[in-house]
Parts: C-alpha cells; sequence; structure tokens
C-alpha cells in the first residue's frame, strides 16, 4: 500500500492544478481517498464530467513522501544497483524491481576442459577444478563472451555435481541449484557456449519446466538427457508424492513445450511413463 499511495502523491504534486482521477490506478485512486480522508491534505472534487485530486497542504504530502520514500534523487540514480535504489524509494530492497544483474555459475572439468573467450584468453578449467574443486563464471551484465568447444551439461542437484562419474563423455558440468535464472538464460542464449549443451534434471514437474524454458530460448541446441535404463528406475524408485507435488509445473512444461516434443520420441515416451506410473524421479537414481 505505502508504495502505491507513493505513486499517487507523487502524481498529485507533478499536477499543476488538479490531478485528474483517470491519470490513478484503482488502487492509487483507494490508497489516495482513505490517505485524503485522514489527513485533510487532499480534496476530491468534480470538473466538469470527471473527478479530480487537489492538494490542499503541500507541506503534509511532502512530509509524508519523506517518510514513504526517504531518498527520491537517490532513486532516479541509474548508477546504482536496483536493491539500493528500491531502499531509497521504498526503504526495502525487494519493494520493486530487485533482480541482480549477473549471476555466478559453478563450473567443474571431466576429463579436461578449455574454454576460451572472443580476444584469445583461455580459462583451464581443469586445473582449476583440480586445484579449487570448481571454477566460477560470471554470467550476465557485458561479461566477456566465453565458449567451450566441448559439451556443457547443466545439472540441477548439488550430489551430480560433487561426483562426476555418472558423466557419459569428457565435458564441463555447471550446477543451477533446482532453477535456471533468468541471467543464466540470457547468457546462454546470447552466444553460443559449447558444441553442445545437455540438460540432466530431476525428472518431475520443475525439472520439465526448466527443459521447457531453455528449449524455448535455445532452440535445438539444448537436449534433454535420459539415464540408461530409466524406464526400470523410475519404476523401482520413482515418487509419487513428487510426482503430486509438481503435477502442476509437469502439466505447464508439456503444453508450453507443444510441437518440440515432436523431435524427442524419447522425451514423449519419459512424459508418457510418468503419466502412467504417476511417478517423478530424482538424479541421484543414476548410481543405483
Amino acid at each position: 500500500m505505502s508504495r502505491v499511495l507513493a505513486a499517487a502523491l507523487e502524481k498529485l504534486l507533478q499536477a499543476e492544478d488538479a490531478l485528474p482521477q483517470s491519470a490513478l490506478t484503482a488502487a492509487q485512486r483507494r490508497a489516495l481517498d482513505e490517505w485524503g480522508q485522514r489527513t485533510r491534505a487532499v480534496r476530491v472534487a468534480r470538473q466538469g464530467r470527471g473527478v479530480v485530486y487537489r492538494a490542499l497542504s503541500l507541506d503534509v504530502i511532502r512530509q509524508h513522501l519523506r517518510e514513504l520514500a526517504p531518498d527520491p534523487a537517490a532513486a532516479q540514480d541509474a548508477s546504482l544497483p536496483a536493491r539500493a535504489a528500491n531502499l531509497a524509494r521504498h526503504r526495502a530492497t525487494k519493494a520493486g524491481a530487485h533482480g541482480h544483474r549477473r549471476d555466478y555459475l559453478l563450473l567443474k572439468a571431466a576429463h579436461g576442459s578449455l574454454w576460451h573467450d572472443a580476444n584469445g584468453r583461455t580459462l583451464a578449467l581443469d586445473r582449476q577444478t583440480e586445484a579449487q574443486g570448481a571454477a566460477v563464471l560470471a554470467v550476465g551484465g557485458g561479461m566477456p563472451t566465453w565458449r567451450s568447444e566441448g559439451a556443457l551439461w547443466l545439472v540441477e542437484n548439488q550430489a551430480l555435481f560433487d561426483r562426476l562419474d555418472w558423466l557419459p563423455t569428457p565435458a564441463t558440468v555447471a550446477w543451477y541449484r533446482g532453477q535456471v535464472s533468468g541471467a543464466l538464460l540470457d547468457w546462454l542464449e546470447d552466444a553460443p557456449r559449447a558444441d553442445m549443451l545437455w540438460h540432466f534434471p530431476d525428472y518431475d514437474g520443475v525439472g520439465l519446466q526448466n527443459y521447457s524454458r531453455l528449449r524455448r530460448r535455445l532452440g535445438a541446441q539444448v537436449r534433454f538427457w535420459l539415464m540408461p535404463d530409466w524406464e526400470v528406475r523410475l519404476q523401482r524408485y520413482g515418487n509419487g508424492d513428487l510426482w503430486r507435488k509438481t503435477l502442476r509445473e509437469f502439466e505447464s512444461a508439456v503444453n508450453a513445450l507443444g510441437r518440440i516434443l515432436e523431435e524427442e520420441e524419447a522425451l514423449v515416451r519419459l512424459i508418457d511413463t510418468m503419466r502412467t506410473l504417476g511417478r517423478a524421479l530424482e538424479q541421484e537414481a543414476v548410481w543405483l
């Protein structure tokens, strides 16, 4: 409510004489009506065929705006991070747009993996993996265009990142912690990042939803990976509770994939089998 009222009061101050009711949203009108009745600093009047708001006490309005938005000048500073501007505007970092311009992607090399950028610089990911356990790459916000000549795998759960003996081929593995972020999607779409991009999530609604987002943005350069003998594993280790918990995401993902599924017969079989059994399967079944 405070953000809505602040927006309405700012519009009232910017109006030279009277603010037409049509210039406010329904929520802003309700907030301004309630606040005006309480403070008597605003008057509602008819003008012609419409209704207008007039300021009766500019000092009261400005004081209340300072309470709602402690630093309006800083809030307009485009050089500030979004969350700092939100503090200046709303006293809360998450009030308004609060996403970060960059994301940080954890990477590991399996059996050698060399990355390079457009300026000829190289990232010896295998050495960093051996020395540090993993490497980190900032994505988004104008970072260099890094690319691998091998395959890049996106995995959902940490266990698959900690231990790579499940991986069928030499590659780079990236862990995205359950949800593919918008920054990561933008980075992957901005330029080809690898010769092949594989997505290996949990076989549940969330996993399929993430794949549908990747597929819509990246097209055929990304593929869904099915572990060996997945039918047997789904039957033996599948989870009905997880299936029901993510059923809404499952149906949404299938609808979003639409005609894309015509190109992926194996994925269609997985989807049909999950429906038939009423079960989902977590990634860690790859070791069983």
